[in-house]
């Protein structure tokens, strides 16, 4: 019994120990990110970090920039409803997000192990696309302005983990 208890206790202090080392990983690369809150926000709410090294934590990066992408399509779509005289920018947007969604993250995932600089190409691209959607609006008009800022913030945080691969 008293062995039990004893193996017990250095397991959950061999657990706490992991959780300090995985916290540090995530906090160190983060300190080396423009927006060091924003990093550990995104990578912290995914458990996946746990276990991540930097190229895991860069991977959940490029997913939260799909989901945020395809959160945005779905805007644009709600958009053509509520706000048919934006159609011209609408289409515009909607170009530029399916392109983010369906080449630059593809490109990111598919690149991040064999040649990063071509996953930090394509991360770069899809802040580019997001500030030309948001470009394309009159001033105050754009029904995407939360969606496409919190996109370009993720594109940067992504593209400078992506750079200590390099």
């Amino acid at each position: 019994m008293k062995n039990i208890k004893m193996v017990m206790i250095m397991m959950m202090m061999a657990m706490m120990m992991m959780g300090v080392v995985v916290g540090s990983i995530v906090d160190k690369t983060c300190k080396q990110t423009p927006d060091y809150n924003l990093c550990l926000s995104l990578l912290l709410s995914d458990p996946r970090s746990s276990s991540a090294d930097t190229v895991g934590l860069a991977l959940i990066l490029i997913d939260k920039i799909k989901a945020v992408g395809t959160e945005t399509l779905g805007k644009i779509n709600d958009a053509y409803k509520t706000k048919p005289m934006l159609i011209h920018a609408l289409d515009e947007c909607k170009l530029g997000y399916e392109t983010i969604v369906n080449v630059d993250v593809h490109t990111a995932i598919i690149a991040i192990k064999g040649n990063p600089k071509f996953s930090e190409g394509a991360v770069v691209d899809a802040g580019v696309e997001a500030s030309g959607c948001e470009g394309g609006f009159s001033k105050g008009q754009s029904p995407l302005t939360g969606l496409t800022q919190r996109m370009e913030k993720i594109c940067d945080v992504t593209r400078a983990i992506i750079r200590m691969l390099l």
